[in-house]
């Protein structure tokens, strides 16, 4: 899966990145290795949360014991950030 990122420069010289895909998921760094490094793992941290969280609100709702659902992550690139 691929994500579009914006990067700036803020006035005191550090590397913004944004993630407009999914809101909320912004990271910084001194340097743009650095920041590009921390938007990856706030990309893979964003998804397993909202993973997690329609996992949660789908369990909520009462599903019986004959519904089947699977629920995955690709951890193949999540595992080099860990």
């Amino acid at each position: 899966m691929k994500f579009n990122i914006i990067c700036e420069i803020d006035d005191e010289g550090r590397y913004v990145v944004e993630c407009p895909e999914l809101p909320g998921c912004l990271s910084e760094g001194d340097t743009l290795e650095e920041a590009l490094n921390n938007i990856n793992e706030a990309i893979i941290g964003s998804l397993a949360s909202r993973l997690k969280n329609a996992k949660d609100n789908f369990l909520k709702k009462g599903t019986s014991i004959h519904n089947k659902v699977n629920f995955s992550l690709d951890t193949t690139l999540a595992a080099e950030y860990a």
